[in-house]
């Protein structure tokens, strides 16, 4: 997917996540160190399609689900780093995650 010009990273949430991210609560998504998240994320860089960009040169989608009819939003992303995440976010206690750094929402 294209959007403004910029390719999207496109990541499903439960509805929690997802609520709190629309809210702009939650300012970070994390995802697992293993090796499904780590052919998408590497050297600081997010692969999509096949082709490498940094992470401020990326939008996420965010969807809540798998329907047809789910609902949907867009995010820029701020940054990508390794580190430890916030528990009131969804990260267990020690335990490494890639962090995708959220800016603002943009119309869809």
């Amino acid at each position: 997917m294209i959007y403004a010009g910029q390719p999207v990273l496109q990541l499903n949430l439960k509805r929690k996540w997802f609520d709190m991210i629309s809210d702009e609560v939650k300012k970070e998504e994390y995802r697992e160190i293993k090796p499904y998240w780590c052919r998408f994320f590497s050297n600081g860089k997010i692969k999509i399609k096949g082709k490498y960009y940094h992470p401020t040169d990326v939008f996420i989608c965010f969807s809540n689900g798998y329907s047809k009819n789910r609902s949907q939003m867009i995010f820029e992303c701020k940054g990508l780093r390794v580190g430890f995440g916030k528990e009131e976010w969804g990260a267990i206690p020690n335990t490494q995650y890639f962090i995708l750094q959220l800016g603002h929402p943009t119309p869809f």
